[in-house]
């Protein structure tokens, strides 16, 4: 099995969906609904702070040869980039892994890699961890390839700030920052770079590949890579239908809740969480894998209706904020890979299959891939994303199956 197959078969979301598998049935809840229609929502002006990739704090980090490759460097770092929200400099922190040997003509390809959720607090930073809270899996056959690898943790994971959760242009600021990161840290680097990136990590990703023609100046774009993308979870919650999350959905909407609290202050939780959930939240808007015990201890306790909006109206607001938030927004400045697994109950691939179909509509170059029997973020499609980098790099057209 690949290093990149086995360590992200086993990350977090991995394990979410297999704790789903043992306690869905008695949480009671079953998947959700058909999705809704997303409304369009234009994208933000486009900002940028003085300090993007400004390298602030730049020190050894320890993993270990047999994960990264024997002869490959690895280095923590504080950058600086942009506020998705108001536009002011923010710093982040994240890692840059070098590979062994001379660099090609040109100098090093970089891509930049988003991680998938891992929490909305400070102790959830993947720099914190030796193998990045399981993203270490994606950048390990990137390192083997020859890139350098970017990993950023994210505005507000191990830094100073809430972290916006799925605000899509401050990831994608974070994503291309970081490639401007690592060109200050690493010698003979090119200013060609790509993105793969998985789940939040995948919306990054696709969010930087939006941005990437103008906010990316100075740099070459090659394409974006996003396996199991929360491009749009809008549909997780509909009016006038029976909202029933299934479990791994249940456990990521306080994250939710929190990211769309630093837009939308006027958000009050408790119109969306009851019962055990409300009494529970602080354990269960922990890091992910974090007393891991404790959430399991909640299961039979937590029902489906614990995690309905208590009307309507809060139905159709939720909704009305996740879709500003929904990709696309813009149309892409280079070519994307997209992946869903056919059996995912956290993302559904009709959702994310959508969001695709309306991004080829904006003249998107895309090959969408559904693999049937797969989850949510199932490491065997990493393979199959970094050939895919490969070949934008070596220069072959992009695939397009948008007409199919």
């Amino acid at each position: 099995m690949s290093v990149g197959s086995s360590r992200v078969r086993r990350s977090v979301w991995g394990a979410l969906a297999a704790a789903a598998l043992v306690v869905s049935a008695a949480c009671g809840s079953t998947g959700a609904e058909a999705p809704a229609t997303p409304s369009t929502s234009a994208a933000t002006p486009e900002q940028s702070s003085a300090q993007r990739g400004v390298v602030f704090e730049n020190e050894p980090f320890t993993t270990t040869a047999e994960v990264i490759g024997t002869g490959a460097t690895a280095r923590k770092i504080l950058y600086g980039s942009t506020s998705g929200i108001d536009g002011r400099e923010t710093r982040v922190s994240g890692t840059v892994f070098t590979p062994p040997g001379t660099p090609p003509e040109g100098g090093w390809p970089i891509v930049s890699v988003g991680h998938g959720t891992t929490g909305i607090s400070d102790d959830c930073a993947p720099s914190a961890s030796p193998t990045l809270f399981g993203a270490i899996g994606l950048v390990a056959p990137l390192l083997k390839s020859g890139y350098v690898v970017a990993a950023t943790d994210f505005e507000g994971l191990g830094t100073e700030g809430p972290h916006p959760y799925l605000q899509p242009d401050a990831a994608a600021y974070n994503v291309i920052d970081a490639v401007r990161a690592a060109r200050n840290v690493v010698s003979d680097t090119s200013t060609r770079w790509a993105t793969l990136g998985l789940s939040q990590g995948g919306q990054a990703s696709w969010a930087a590949a939006e941005k990437a023609g103008v906010y990316g100046d100075g740099l070459e774009f090659v394409g974006a890579a996003n396996l199991s993308p929360a491009a749009d979870i809008s549909p997780i919650i509909t009016s006038g239908a029976d909202v029933n999350l299934s479990l791994p959905q249940q456990l990521l909407l306080p994250y939710v809740l929190e990211g769309l609290s630093q837009t939308h202050p006027e958000l009050d939780r408790g119109d969306y969480v009851h019962g055990a959930f409300a009494e529970n939240y602080e354990l269960l808007s922990s890091c992910l894998t974090a007393r891991a015990s404790e959430k399991f201890g909640l299961a039979g306790k937590v029902t489906a209706a614990d995690t309905r909006p208590s009307t309507d109206a809060d139905a159709d607001r939720i909704h009305g904020w996740l879709s500003d938030i929904a990709l696309p927004r813009q149309r892409a400045s280079g070519p994307l890979y997209v992946v869903v697994g056919g059996n995912d109950n956290l993302i559904r691939p009709e959702w994310t299959e959508a969001a695709v179909g309306r991004a080829c509509a904006d003249g998107d170059v895309i090959e969408f891939v559904s693999r049937p029997g797969e989850g949510h973020a199932d490491g065997k499609a990493v393979p199959g994303a970094v050939a895919w980098i490969q070949d934008r790099f070596a220069g072959v057209a992009a695939p397009n199956n948008c007409d199919a």
